[in-house]
């Protein structure tokens, strides 16, 4: 049998009580030197350098990887590390964390021999053997609290402090410097902490307090020690203060070592605080100090405390008069101040010696019995005794260095800050707002409420109403802009702004916060307890149904309810005032005349406050209103200093009170306000930086944290509490990217409250196709490590939340059944249980660990969900806030909601789509022309749509490459994604019908160019015929004359005689009218139209009708529906046409328009030259499609008038097109114009005849001549795609969206201030659309064309000449090689440029040329001669020469009007604005930016003759109603209208819209005349719409779109 011996070794412990279980300090300090030590101790701490170069709070606060993770044990480098997360989280275990240890796996370590050795020695092997093994000492946990210390700077050291106090912990009061040993008194650190207690008076009453504890006059006990003693001092004031907590660090606390280096000389304090309770072991408020280390080595602190404290006690060991500490303890006990001396030697019970001096054994007595005597002995001192202690006064001693005098910054911080609290001094605390801060209160307030009232308009209200209310809220913002800046916000702005330091700036800030609040506390503190005792009197009068004493109670409980709020004065209203001087400067356009600095510094101050780390108001909770202007202007700001950063936004919803802002404090280190008597009102939000570790790993930079006011807030008792509660809960989850919902206790009917609340604000944010997530945090558990009640707790909640689901479904009008179809949802991982907060009662107990264990896990979870989000931009978040707000005060949230990120992300997709699509066109144009040239050099036959997919692939792949980098990489990816497929298709779809398209148009092209050859075939047989005979004529002469005057006789004369000849043989091309066969064509059809019809029609235009009732007949209807008897106000007179009829017949024309324009460019007139044909066609066109709109189901007959009308105006229209293409035609064939043009070359070739040139020069000249015409047409088609190509990226208004586009159409508009073509833009946007393509590339070419336009025309003509010397050149080898003739080298020639050129063999027939044999004598002419033709092609080019060199189709303005025309035109049933997508047939709704005044197309009110002044974004929130044939609909329901109102998204909006508010003032006469009625009555223009400036609408167009 084996036996085992475990002998455990235990030396007396006389150590000091810190915990340094052996060696006195002294004695250790001999072996060891402390600057040895502190070096050796910060070096495995990883501090090196880091008592200079101090740790940044930042550094700690931002979230790292090692935050994301908990450890109870860490490695020595990871100590501080882990010691600030858990102190960050209020965490008490922080001190507890140890290092691992190399050998910690190693649980004990063997010596000598495994066997059995009956020689072995126990005092060998057992209590000599530490002497071998020597292990390396661990850390003291108290040596890792002051190395941070010591190495923290002021804003870090002020943090820990804080948290060290939360956790109930004591805190460094007197510090030595680690190298130096001068004493610090860290005063700073204590300036955001407060205390709170009860204490029971004489009746029996209980009063709270809370105070700022360097402010608070309280009882000070002082601990302090001589010599090396046994007991521990810091364990017995545990006793004192908490028994159950290690409120000071002892020997016995987990993680003690028998070594520390930082903690000798330091003084700790902590407080102990009364609960009202009667089992309170002091009835006051009482300091515990406590000096760690023997007194006697520490004089200085030493004389302090004793000279500030109330008692005194001392711990000593057994001594002799003698003893070197013998004097001082004399001294302590003549002093008249209280003296407790313990002894750690003696055995005795309290012993009162004298008054006010004890003694008390500490030796082998219990521990309880000895607490219990020693708390009675302090607590008949302190009854004695009135001296108090006030943490300030410490700083009064002299030789002690205080934190806040000795930093620069802190005391200038600390300067400026008085200086401004020095201007509140005398001031009511309850009029210091009102005076100070004028701008944000009651008028701030008023402007809310107006701006509610004006988005909630009543159901008769019209534009007069609501012009009248923004007038209101104009002069309220005039008014906060006169009003005075006190010279305490002046002084803050010149005071913020001077600082170059961010440090300095954070200290002043912090101090103002400080002295703020410590000039309020004492006051507020007042208030709450009145507040308190009323609302007690209240409930027991509520109980005894007293109502008229209860109606005065209340009263007087509303007054100090509003005293409270008018007292509390912090920083976040000193901002709320910036915010509204921004707001109401903005608003009026001017800064402020006691403004000093410029208005885009206010943003600047809240947004590098917000990167210090300060938390920014986003709601003002006392308006219930967001700053949006103000906002924005921050945000914009944010974007400036840090970039356009992304952030995953963290929001909190639950009740008052139920802990979200500790929880978010706890989390992330933030300083919300969290005690009971600070509430968070309305929501702030902050921002906490990621690390760049942590960057790699999640999709954004910062966690921007939004708490928020509690729902069902007290404050708001007897308001409309409800509607608030949705309104914040929508607007916090709507903005989150993840939400916490926090639920504190275990109340059914408070969960079932909030749970349905935020059931309705998610399935809102479904609804609008937000997608946030969120997270239960249930806290307050009894037991949260029962999985089963867990289990059955998650079950419930899924119970809960169905049912809630169903009746917020209900109420949304929505088909939900269960959460989960509202939302993704885990109950096992999105479910939380927390512990309860506090380990015990408060005010001592310290945060439970548990708790923040659980916190640890919710962040870690919380990182999880954001790992998997995208965040937003800082872009997109200040549209996702406009949005939810201006939705939100709509009331009706997902009618309202306007999703502008989305929008936006939307134009940028269609932006690309543009881009795209014309890579895309302009790479089958470059295939169509090489095509087309091949087609008519008869080199191919036929087009195969293969073939164009072919040519197309290359083109095709890089914009499937592009598109898939563009959804994979832009960076709004994640929302872009539910796009990706539709644009796929529309892409496939768009490729696939330009090559039909383009197959259409060659397969056109084939057949015409058999009827073509005619044509060409007798122009070519003039011309050779022509060439033949001068040829003869001049080979006559040869040698015969060389007089030049005789052969240009001769040649004049067989020129006329020639000309004369063709010109009988071929009838000449006459001029056209095309109207004349318009009139024919339809008086054959209606037999007889009368003159007046004609005369009446001759400059008339259809297509601009502002309506077509005189037209149309309606057809009968049955009877009217008597329930929309009673609705106010309707559209257009009942026997006239409906707006759905309207729309339908400019539908009918609009098509009828541009079908017949592209019908007259297919006809290839310019090639073909007119025939009265084209006009039957076009007419038999128009018919069919009248015809097909009758046999509908439409509610009115056309009568004979439109179709006549329409055929007139369409024919009209084309009459210049066709007119233009048929003079092309008549200049290229009519043998009087186009012979008449060769005469000089014919003379040149004839003269060089009778000269004697031979028949391969002349050949090269004649191939010369042939070419210029089709080197002619081919540069201008080249020069005309890439100028289209190049505008398509530079011209501003060309190189973007329909959007883009339409912007600059009215900003044109606007500009040129011309009536009639706002009419053509209204009624007929197509046809504007057309002429505002056609001026800008006309400008275009004007502003370019020596720096572009001219260059691409000389580099094509260089390039084009490159390809024919080179063709030229290979068809000569091509011959000599295969000894070939010229038949061979013309072969050769023609199919090599038979993609540039329309060119070959057949131009040459007739022209002999058979004797042509020196082919490098040939390719020398050509290159010769080839110069000049360019030159002067060069030199005939000009800004004019396009509309004249080409057909309509090939012109730069039509390329890009065929490019652009593929967009959506339906337009908006009320006000006929155009959708402006860029798509032609997209996805879901239309929509445009802004929409127009209703009466500027013609509506106007029934039974009137009053145009309407109503604007359909304002109608959309009203309770009106509008005609349709099928009835009457209300416009906030517009849709139910059904046909043409089902797919247009009109979203309420009743922002200024200047634009054409200033039209319909500007160009009131014009419209009164135009449509014969008047803007009168109901229809009067409010007169606040005259103020806009024509500057006042170009801006609104750049604001809006």
């Amino acid at each position: 049998m084996i036996k085992c011996i475990i002998v455990l070794c235990i030396k007396q412990r006389g150590n000091k009580d810190t915990g340094t279980a052996g060696l006195r300090a002294d004695q250790f300090l001999q072996q060891k030197s402390a600057g040895a030590g502190i070096n050796d101790l910060f070096h495995r701490l990883h501090l090196e350098g880091r008592h200079h170069n101090k740790l940044r709070a930042a550094d700690v606060l931002q979230i790292t990887e090692h935050s994301l993770q908990s450890h109870d044990s860490c490695a020595e480098e990871e100590l501080i590390q882990t010691f600030l997360q858990k102190l960050l989280m209020m965490n008490y275990r922080a001190r507890y964390i140890h290092a691992k240890e190399n050998n910690e796996e190693d649980q004990t370590q063997q010596t000598g021999n495994d066997h059995s050795d009956d020689k072995s020695d126990i005092f060998d092997d057992i209590f000599f053997s530490y002497e071998k093994t020597s292990q390396s000492e661990r850390i003291h946990p108290m040596d890792v609290q002051m190395a941070v210390f010591h190495c923290a700077d002021g804003f870090l050291k002020q943090l820990m402090v804080t948290k060290l106090s939360q956790c109930q912990y004591a805190l460094p009061l007197l510090v030595p410097d680690s190298f130096t040993q001068q004493i610090e008194f860290p005063l700073w650190t204590f300036r955001q902490i407060n205390k709170s207690w009860k204490i029971r008076n004489t009746n029996n009453e209980i009063t709270s307090q809370t105070q700022l504890i360097y402010k608070a006059e309280t009882p000070m006990v002082f601990f302090f020690r001589f010599g090396s003693v046994s007991s521990s001092k810091s364990q017995l004031m545990n006793s004192l203060i908490n028994e159950k907590h290690n409120t000071f660090f002892h020997r016995h606390c987990p993680g003690s070592s028998r070594t520390r280096v930082l903690m000798d000389g330091v003084v700790e304090i902590a407080w102990f605080c009364p609960s009202g309770s009667y089992d309170d072991k002091f009835t006051d408020c009482v300091a515990f100090c406590n000096l760690h280390g023997d007194a006697g080595d520490h004089e200085k602190q030493l004389q302090i405390l004793t000279e500030m404290s109330s008692v005194n006690v001392v711990i000593l060991p057994k001594l002799d008069r003698n003893d070197r500490h013998a004097a001082k303890i004399q001294n302590l006990f003549r002093n008249r101040k209280p003296l407790i001396c313990l002894l750690t030697e003696d055995e005795y019970s309290v012993i009162d010696i004298k008054k006010g001096k004890f003694r008390m054994g500490l030796k082998d007595r219990n521990q309880l019995e000895v607490s219990e005597e020693l708390r009675r002995a302090i607590n008949d001192c302190l009854t004695e005794s009135s001296s108090t202690f006030r943490l300030e006064d410490v700083s009064k001693h002299s030789d002690i260095r205080v934190d806040e005098e000795d930093d620069d910054d802190c005391r200038r911080g600390r300067e400026a800050a008085q200086k401004m609290m020095s201007l509140l001094e005398k001031k009511d605390l309850t009029e210091i707002k009102e005076s100070v801060l004028p701008h944000q209160g009651k008028l701030w307030y008023q402007w809310s409420q107006k701006n509610k009232e004006l988005h909630r308009p009543q159901v008769y209200e019209t534009e007069m109403d609501i012009s009248r209310k923004q007038t209101e809220m104009k002069k309220i913002r005039e008014q906060q802009h006169e009003s005075d800046i006190s010279v305490f916000m002046k002084l803050l702005i010149k005071q913020m702004n001077s600082y170059a330091e961010n440090a300095e700036k954070i200290f002043f800030i912090k101090w103002l916060g400080i002295l703020l609040d410590e000039q309020t506390s004492a006051d507020l503190s007042n208030l709450r307890h009145k507040y308190d005792e009323k609302w007690s009197t209240v409930l027991q009068l509520k109980y005894n149904y007293k109502s008229e004493q209860l109606k005065a109670e209340q009263t007087e409980l509303e007054k100090i309810s509003e005293n409270i709020e008018a007292a509390s004065f912090g920083l976040e209203h000193i901002m709320r005032q910036i915010g509204q001087i921004y707001e109401s400067c903005s608003s009026v356009k001017k800064n402020m005349k006691d403004l000093q600095v410029h208005l885009s510094s206010l943003p600047s101050i809240a947004a590098e406050m917000m990167i210090s780390g300060f938390p920014l108001e986003l709601m003002d909770g006392d308006a219930a209103h967001v700053p949006l202007v103000w906002i924005s202007a921050v945000l914009d700001e944010l974007i400036q200093k840090l970039g356009d950063q992304r952030v995953f936004v963290l929001s909190v919803l639950g009740l008052q009170s139920s802990g979200k802002s500790t929880m978010l404090n706890a989390m992330f280190g933030l300083q919300f306000a969290v005690s009971a008597g600070r509430c968070t009102r309305g929501a702030f939000m902050q921002l906490v930086r990621v690390s760049d570790e942590i960057k790699t790993q999640m999709n954004f930079d910062y966690i921007l944290v939004v708490d928020t006011e509690g729902l069902h807030a007290l404050e708001l008792a007897g308001r409309s509490t409800r509607h608030h509660d949705n309104e914040l809960a929508t607007f916090v989850v709507g903005l989150g990217n993840l939400t916490l919902i926090n639920i504190f206790g275990e109340n059914p009917s408070e969960m079932q409250d909030i749970l349905q609340i935020v059931v309705q604000a998610l399935l809102r944010m479904k609804k609008v196709k937000l997608n946030p997530s969120c997270v239960f945090v249930h806290q307050n558990v009894p037991d949260v490590t029962a999985g089963e009640k867990n289990m059955e707790g998650r079950r419930r909640l899924q119970e809960t939340l169905d049912v809630m689901t169903k009746l917020a479904a209900e109420e949304e009008v929505y088909d939900a059944e269960c959460f989960s179809d509202v939302i993704e949802f885990d109950v096992q991982n999105d479910v939380k249980y927390f512990a309860q907060l506090w380990e015990g009662s408060p005010p001592m107990a310290p945060p439970y660990p548990k708790y923040c264990e659980n916190i640890q896990e919710l962040k870690e979870s919380i990182m999880s969900h954001a790992s998997k989000s995208h965040g937003m931009r800082l872009t997109h978040l200040k549209d996702r806030i406009k949005d939810l707000w201006d939705a939100l005060l709509n009331e009706r949230f997902v009618f309202s909601f306007r999703n502008s990120l989305e929008i936006s992300v939307y134009r940028k997709l269609e932006t690309e789509y543009s881009k795209w699509s014309w890579s895309l066109r302009n790479a089958m144009m470059e295939t169509e022309n090489k095509l087309h040239n091949k087609i008519e050099n008869e080199a191919i036959h036929e087009v195969k749509e293969t073939d164009l997919q072919r040519e197309l692939k290359k083109t095709s792949e890089e914009v499937e490459k592009s598109m898939s980098e563009f959804f994979e990489k832009d960076t709004d990816a994640d929302i872009l994604i539910q796009w990706k497929t539709s644009f796929e298709i529309k892409i496939k779809e768009l490729q696939e019908n330009i090559v039909r398209e383009t197959k259409r148009k060659l397969n056109y092209i084939l057949q015409q160019r058999d009827l073509k050859k005619i044509i060409d075939g007798q122009k070519t047989r003039h011309e050779n015929t022509l060439y033949e005979k001068s040829k003869e004529l001049a080979l006559k002469l040869k040698d015969k004359t060389n007089d030049e005057e005789t052969l240009k006789k001769v040649f004049d004369l067989f020129w006329e005689q020639s000309v004369k000849n063709i010109i009988r043989d071929t009838p000449a091309i006459k001029d056209i009218d095309i109207m004349r066969d318009v009139k024919l064509l339809l008086n054959d059809i209606y037999e007889s139209v009368p003159v007046d019809h004609w005369r009446k029609s001759s400059g008339y235009n259809i297509v601009t009708l502002s309506n077509y009732s005189e037209y149309a007949i309606i057809k009968k209807r049955e009877t009217a529906k008597d329930t929309y008897r009673t609705v106010i106000r309707t559209f257009g007179y009942t026997k006239t046409l409906s707006p759905v009829d309207e729309s339908q017949i400019r539908s009918l024309v609009t098509d009828a328009v541009q079908e017949t324009d592209r019908m007259i460019q297919s006809f290839n007139i310019s090639k073909m030259g007119y025939n009265i044909s084209y006009i039957q066609q076009l007419t038999g066109y128009i018919k069919r499609k009248v015809k097909d709109n009758q046999e509908g189901a439409v509610k009115y007959v056309f009568k004979n008038e439109f179709f006549m009308d329409l055929v007139y105006s369409v024919c009209t229209r084309a009459n210049k097109m066709i007119t233009d293409q048929h003079r092309l035609f008549r200049e290229a064939n009519d043998p009087k114009i186009y012979v008449e043009k060769k005469r000089e070359e014919y003379y040149s070739i004839f003269q060089k005849y009778c000269h004697g040139a031979t028949s391969a020069v002349m050949f090269g000249e004649i191939m010369c001549q042939k070419l210029k015409e089709p080197t002619d047409q081919s540069i201008y088609k080249k020069t005309a795609r890439d100028l289209t190509d190049e505008m398509r990226s530079n011209c501003e208004s060309l190189n973007g969206n329909r959007t883009n586009l339409e912007k600059h159409i009215l900003k044109t508009l606007a500009e040129e201030e011309d009536f009639d073509k706002y009419m053509n833009y209204i009624h007929n946007p197509r046809d504007h659309f057309k002429s505002f393509i056609r001026d800008e590339v006309s400008q275009y070419i004007t502003d370019k064309f020596s720096v572009s336009v001219l260059p691409k025309m000389k580099e094509n003509i260089e390039l084009l000449q490159q390809k024919i010397m080179k063709a030229a050149h290979e068809s000569t080898e091509h011959v000599q090689e295969n000894r070939g003739d010229v038949r061979l080298w013309l072969k050769s020639f023609t199919q090599q440029i038979s993609d540039e050129l329309i060119f070959s063999e057949k131009d040459l027939s007739g022209v002999k040329h058979h004797d042509v044999d020196d082919f490098n004598l040939l390719e020398v002419v050509m290159r010769q001669e080839l110069p000049a033709i360019m030159t002067e092609i060069s030199c005939r080019f000009n800004r004019n020469t396009f509309p004249v060199k080409l057909q309509y189709k090939f012109r730069p303005d039509e390329l890009l009007i065929d490019h652009f025309s593929q967009c959506c035109w339906v337009q908006c049933p009320f006000c006929k604005a155009t959708c402006t997508n860029t798509i032609e047939n997209h996805d879901g709704d239309h929509s445009v930016p802004f929409h127009r005044v209703t009466g500027i197309n013609g509506t106007y009110y029934s039974s009137t003759q009053n145009l309407c002044s109503d604007i359909c974004t304002s109608l959309v929130a009203s309770g009106q109603y509008f005609n349709t044939s099928d009835g009457m609909f209300p416009f906030e329901d517009y849709r139910r209208a059904g046909g043409v109102y089902v797919d247009w998204s009109i979203t309420p909006d009743l922002s200024e819209l200047p634009y054409w508010k200033w039209f319909v003032c500007r160009f009131q006469r014009h419209l009164e005349k135009y449509y014969n009625k008047t803007f009168e009555g109901r229809g009067e223009i409010p007169y606040e719409w005259r103020k806009y400036s024509k500057q006042d609408a170009i801006q609104s167009l750049d604001q809006n779109i």
